[in-house]
């Protein structure tokens, strides 16, 4: 008797120990979880969220979808902590019962797709990173509708991932997009277009088309003039944009027509017409600009140091471009001051690229397939002076040609940098780099 007593015994501890984990036991370890990730304790909250993995384990198995928000917030916690191989692994894992368990329109698809695409994105595997987020976006547009508004966090890094491969008509479509749902949703003179007004004429700045840049600009400013008020400090960043076009215009040219039944034609081919050598003057509606964001900054309450300091730094931008090399050092002081008073200088500590025209076999500009061509890089070091200007230029590393290595480095020699500053004076800044990629035909 009392063997079989000690066996149902052993039964019973056996059966209480597969069934340890309940409902209440996970919520409790959930809630622990929350507290943590809401207070940014991403290193705490870690091996809670872990412990609900195994907890969810042991009262499913290892393949049901009750898994898979617990796994998806380990991945968004080692995302967060910067181990973005240990998040792949959780995100894929979470996606992967899913398509075991359910069809391609699941909607619990979407956060660890999400997830997946934006490791990707972290981890520089830009291909794989486009193909789950695009992905990710369709399946968002397929339950949710094809403007609804929880796609945009899918949308920046997808946009990422299509500049990282150089598909700039995708990312130019994904863009425009963006804007597209946001004057579905709140109409097209609202407040909340200002974000995407501006993403979209920073693209069309990287790209050179600075005048339908100025005029997204232009539009924000208006929307932020009629909508909250003149003389806002909202007006800053459109007017800072719209300076900054004209600036790039008078660096890089004009926007080229897209009307091939009226392209201009040169006066003289060989370059002798006066009106054709004219170097371009700068619109002074640049400075005008900078000087009316300036003015808002000034008298801003709650004052704005690090808007204001950037925005001076905008100016001396202007002034070094246009050849006006003291008050561009006098508003480079004073955007220093500024940014000491914000806590942080880093802006103008290093020289910035002001202008820079790659050489026509850079990978930039060069028409060569990638598929007839072969890579090469030249880099090459130099010296940015206090006043912007560049000496000292030397190519120091290179499996280019001769010819290419120095086509680089006429290059570097007509730039334009920002000074580096230092305690509020600009100062030689030597052992500058920058390297070029090339492409040379096989």
């Amino acid at each position: 008797m009392n063997r079989r007593w000690h066996a149902l015994l052993t039964v019973c501890c056996a059966a209480a120990l597969c069934v340890a984990a309940t409902d209440a036991d996970r919520t409790t370890v959930y809630q622990e979880f929350r507290l943590l990730f809401d207070a940014h304790r991403y290193g705490e909250a870690l091996p809670v969220a872990e412990k609900l993995v195994s907890m969810t384990e042991e009262q499913y198995g290892a393949n049901d979808r009750q898994l898979v928000n617990p796994l998806t917030n380990v991945g968004t916690l080692h995302h967060r902590l910067g181990e973005h191989a240990a998040a792949e692994q959780s995100y894929l894992r979470s996606v992967r019962i899913l398509e075991a368990n359910g069809g391609p329109l699941d909607r619990q698809l979407l956060l660890p797709l999400q997830g997946l695409g934006v490791t990707y994105l972290a981890l520089g595997q830009y291909q794989d990173a486009a193909l789950i987020l695009k992905r990710a976006a369709d399946l968002a547009r397929n339950l949710n509708g094809l403007f609804n508004p929880g796609q945009l966090a899918i949308l920046k890094p997808l946009i990422d991932s299509y500049v990282a491969l150089g598909r700039n008509a995708d990312a130019e479509q994904e863009i425009r997009y963006t804007l597209r749902i946001a004057e579905m949703a709140y109409g097209k003179d609202d407040p909340h277009l200002l974000d995407p007004l501006n993403r979209l004429a920073l693209w069309y700045e990287s790209v050179g088309r600075y005048t339908s840049a100025r005029a997204l600009h232009a539009r924000a400013l208006t929307i932020v003039e009629e909508k909250i008020g003149r003389e806002n400090i909202k007006d800053v960043e459109p007017l800072r944009g719209i300076a900054r076009t004209y600036r790039l215009e008078l660096t890089y040219g004009t926007e080229p027509s897209n009307d091939s039944a009226s392209a201009a034609i040169p006066i003289a081919e060989s370059g002798a017409s006066e009106l054709a050598s004219r170097a371009p003057r700068a619109n002074p509606q640049g400075e005008q600009a900078l000087l009316a964001a300036i003015d808002v900054l000034r008298r801003a309450n709650p004052p704005e140091a690090a808007q204001h300091g950037a925005t001076l730094a905008d100016l001396g931008d202007w002034y070094l471009v246009t050849g006006n090399t003291v008050k561009a050092m006098a508003s480079y002081r004073e955007a220093w001051q500024e940014l000491e008073k914000a806590g942080s200088t880093k802006l103008l500590s290093e020289p910035r690229q002001l202008s820079y025209h790659a050489p026509p076999a850079s990978v930039a500009r060069s028409k060569l397939s990638r598929a007839d061509a072969v890579e090469q890089h030249v880099q090459v070091r130099f010296t940015v002076t206090r006043d912007g200007k560049i000496t000292n230029v030397a190519p120091v590393s290179t499996d280019a040609s001769e010819s290419l290595a120095k086509s680089v480095v006429n290059a570097v020699r007509r730039a334009r940098y920002a000074p580096r500053m230092r305690e509020g004076e600009s100062v030689d800044a030597p052992g500058i780099t920058l390297e070029e990629r090339l492409l040379v035909k096989r």
